[in-house]
C-alpha cells in the first residue's frame, strides 16, 4: 500500500489524534524551516491513505504565534499530501452562527503580526495570487461531508486571524464585527498562504465555540467554555473528514496545483544555490 496520504488533517483545540486510523505509521520529519510542531501519523481511514498533524504539538504545549508553520507545509507537502483540512476553534463575531455550529469559511483576514508569511526570500521571489485563499473545490465537498454529518454548517464567511493567545477585548471585537468579519481565530494565516506556495489545497472547519466578547448576553469567552464545545464537536469533526476522505476525486481539478506557474519572478540564474536547494520541493518543476 502506498503511503502517500490522500490528504492532510491538522488538528487544532480539542482535536489532537483523529479515531479510525489503522496501519498507523509515525514520522519524525526534519525540514529546512526547522521541525513541525509533532511527529506527522499516516494511516488508513476508509480505505484512503490520511495524514494528521497535531498542530499545538502534543499536549497542547504550543502557542499560536509559535507554530511552526512552514515547517508543518513543508513536511506535510515532502510526505506527498496535496490537500489540506485545516480544523479550527473559533469565535463567532455573527449572531446567525451561533456555538456548536461549523463554518466553512470563503475568506480571511490577516490580522497577525510577526509570523513568517512565505517560505521565499534569500534571493528568490515569489508573488502568489490570494485573492480567493482557500481551494473553492475542496471548501466544497468539506461542506457536503460536514453536512452529512448532521451538524448545522454555515458555508461562507469572512476568518479573522489575530495574534493571541489573549482573547479579545469587547473594543476589538466590536470593531471586527464592523469589518463584517464572520468567525474570529488564531491559526489559519499564515497556513492557508503558505499551502498556496506549496500549491496544496487548503480549506477550513471552523468550529464555533462562543460569542467572543461582543454579544451581551452572553458570558466572556474562556477556556473552559471552547474546550467544552470543541469535544461536543469532535465526533462530528471526524464524522466529517470519514465523509470526506471516500467522496473526493484522487485527482484535482482546481488551479492550486499551478499556483508558483506564473508567480516565481527571480531569473533562475540569479537564485543562490542554497536557496534553490532549500525549496526544491516547492520550485524545482520550475526551474530548469
Amino acid at each position: 500500500m502506498s503511503e502517500k496520504p490522500s490528504i492532510a488533517i491538522l488538528g487544532g483545540s480539542g482535536l489532537y489524534s483523529m479515531a479510525g486510523l489503522t496501519d498507523a505509521i509515525e514520522n519524525d520529519l526534519e525540514t529546512p524551516f526547522g521541525k513541525p510542531s509533532a511527529p506527522i501519523v499516516i494511516g488508513t481511514l476508509e480505505g484512503k491513505r490520511v495524514a494528521f498533524l497535531a498542530r499545538h504539538g502534543i499536549g497542547h504545549h504550543i502557542m499560536p504565534a509559535e507554530v511552526p508553520y512552514r515547517a508543518n507545509i513543508y513536511a506535510l507537502k515532502a510526505l506527498g499530501a496535496e490537500r489540506i483540512i485545516s480544523i479550527n476553534a473559533c469565535g463567532s463575531l455573527r449572531e446567525d452562527y451561533a456555538p456548536g455550529s461549523i463554518v466553512i469559511p470563503d475568506q480571511i483576514f490577516d490580522n497577525t503580526q510577526g509570523r513568517a508569511r512565505t517560505f521565499f526570500g534569500d534571493g528568490l521571489v515569489a508573488h502568489t495570487g490570494a485573492a480567493d485563499p482557500f481551494c473553492p473545490e475542496l471548501s466544497a465537498a468539506l461542506k457536503t461531508a460536514a453536512t452529512g454529518t448532521g451538524a448545522t454548517v454555515h458555508y461562507g464567511g469572512t476568518f479573522i486571524v489575530i495574534e493571541g493567545p489573549r482573547f479579545s477585548t469587547k473594543a476589538e471585537s466590536k470593531v471586527f464585527r464592523s469589518w463584517g468579519m464572520s468567525i474570529i481565530g488564531m491559526t489559519a494565516a499564515p497556513e492557508a498562504f503558505l499551502a498556496r506556495e506549496a500549491e496544496m489545497c487548503y480549506a477550513v472547519m471552523a468550529h464555533v465555540t462562543d460569542y467572543d466578547v461582543w454579544h451581551i448576553t452572553e458570558a466572556p469567552v474562556t477556556v473552559e467554555m471552547v474546550l467544552q464545545t470543541l469535544y461536543k464537536n469532535t465526533e462530528a469533526a471526524q464524522a466529517a473528514i470519514r465523509l470526506l476522505v471516500t467522496s473526493l476525486p484522487e485527482e484535482r481539478s482546481c488551479t492550486c496545483s499551478s499556483t508558483l506557474k506564473s508567480a516565481i519572478i527571480t531569473r533562475p540564474s540569479a537564485i543562490p544555490t542554497v536557496t534553490r536547494q532549500k525549496l526544491n520541493l516547492l520550485v524545482k518543476k520550475y526551474l530548469k
